[in-house]
């Protein structure tokens, strides 16, 4: 059995991961990836959900602390990125690559320095669906290098959504995995799911959770 009943699977990130959890119940776990990677895990470990939507990487960074270092996750999980190219273009914020890199950096030393954990890291994507959003691509492929060397640099196992989902895509089209080419639906978060499950090694098996 991969993960047992004392492991405790964290994951933070921005829409994506809180998925319309009730942040008012910590052990919420939303209606998208996380959810179903908990629904699909046999031993009962805890899963928490710490995604907050619109972060980008210095919001997550600025609740680091208390949402994710307290909960002493022995499995980490990060997916973050695509909010600091969205906010780039609809609100003029830019995030430059630097800067990113050295926030991104310094979330993944400061998991290593304190927590005796595994740590994931899954790359941030886009389908595009409006002719605008083919611009965001070149703003967001530094942003998705990022996090394969971060990802190498402090020995966390890549999830590889910047390719898994487009190709998926090619076979169902944008729209159907991503409405708006950000968030995914019923069908993305599952792809999202299974490929963490593939990577992380644990079993896949339907469990039921209240």
């Amino acid at each position: 059995m991969r993960f047992t009943g004392t492991d405790r699977l964290l994951f933070a990130g921005d829409s994506i991961t809180d998925s319309s959890r009730d942040r008012t119940d910590p052990a919420s776990l939303g209606k998208g990836y996380v959810r179903q990677i908990a629904d699909r895990l046999p031993g009962g470990p805890v899963v928490l959900n710490r995604g907050l939507n619109g972060n980008r990487i210095y919001d997550l960074e600025a609740r680091w602390t208390t949402d994710v270092l307290a909960e002493r996750p022995t499995v980490l999980t990060v997916k973050i990125g695509i909010n600091d190219t969205w906010r780039t273009f609809d609100r003029g914020l830019p995030s430059p690559i630097e800067k990113f890199r050295a926030a991104y950096r310094r979330l993944l030393a400061i998991a290593r320095q304190h927590l005796p954990a595994e740590l994931y890291v899954i790359t941030p994507f886009l389908l595009p669906v409006e002719p605008e959003q083919q611009e965001w691509l070149g703003d967001l492929a530094p942003r998705i290098e990022v996090a394969l060397e971060v990802a190498t640099e402090f020995g966390a196992r890549p999830v590889r959504a910047d390719l898994f989902m487009p190709k998926a895509a090619e076979a169902h089209g944008a729209a159907t995995l991503a409405p708006d080419g950000v968030h995914p639906s019923p069908l993305g978060h599952r792809l999202l799911a299974e490929a963490w499950l593939a990577t992380a090694g644990a079993p896949i098996e339907e469990v039921h959770r209240p």
